[in-house]
């Protein structure tokens, strides 16, 4: 088996290559093997392969050159929807979706996609679609994003600062507030599960207004300059604010 020198340079970069198929650099590597005058058995035992493979490859090469390395057709059913149809559920996915939703669904990308190419793709079929190319356009992840202040290292410094090596006889707080807390409940009471059935609970609620709570938790008390290695947790304190009751 002689290869030139454009041949020889593509196989070799395909052997060597970290990112490609593994199934394509063994296949190169058999055949460099074979041209530098090794037998099938020896290819077969230094790359850990049985003899049929070997012989499998060089042959194809032999019949085709770098094309027959590649993975011939395989028999099965034929794909049911083009790329035009794929490529339709992934600019779907990565769009932002109609008002007033707030994520996508596999049933509306179906809808869409429907509207767009006339093709009748099922949300399961959608699915597949994205998990092969591991699209979740369900999940959201959000960012904060930091203000462009100049000083934002020195104030940041001087509150770490704060609760490491806080003044003698200070008291440190820490607060923070949940606002806007809804105040619910059922507008009649659940029933409880039975045999063969869920516990069932009614869908509508009432309203009693908002609550908001702010908790201050002490993290430095006089007396105790390292607060962490005072007896006991540092006291939590909470305030309840409520509004009124609304319809």
């Amino acid at each position: 088996m002689v290869l030139d020198e454009t041949v020889r340079a593509r196989l070799t970069r395909h052997a060597g290559s970290l990112r490609g198929p593994v199934r394509a650099a063994l296949r190169a590597k058999i055949v460099l093997a074979a041209a530098a005058g090794a037998s099938n058995a020896a290819v077969a035992r230094t790359l850990g392969v049985s003899v049929n493979t070997v012989r499998k490859w060089r042959g194809r090469f032999a019949a085709a050159g770098t094309e027959g390395l590649r993975d011939a057709p395989r028999p099965g059913r034929p794909r049911l929807y083009d790329s035009r149809v794929r490529v339709a559920v992934v600019a779907s996915a990565t769009s932002a979706p109609p008002h007033p939703e707030s994520v996508w669904t596999h049933r509306s990308i179906a809808a869409r996609v429907a509207d767009t190419t006339s093709a009748v793709i099922s949300a399961s079929q959608v699915g597949r679609i994205l998990a092969d190319l591991d699209l979740k356009p369900h999940k959201v992840r959000g960012w904060l994003t930091r203000r462009e202040d100049p000083r934002f290292w020195e104030r940041a410094a001087d509150i770490c600062g704060l609760y490491l090596a806080p003044p003698p006889d200070a008291v440190v707080l820490s607060v923070d507030e949940k606002t806007a807390i809804a105040a619910r409940s059922r507008k009649h009471p659940g029933r409880p599960a039975g045999p063969g059935r869920p516990a069932r609970q009614e869908f509508e609620y009432v309203r009693h207004g908002t609550v908001s709570i702010s908790a201050a938790l002490n993290e430095h008390r006089p007396g105790h300059p390292d607060h962490m290695r005072a007896a006991g947790p540092p006291p939590l304190s909470c305030a309840v604010t409520r509004s009124g009751r609304t319809a």
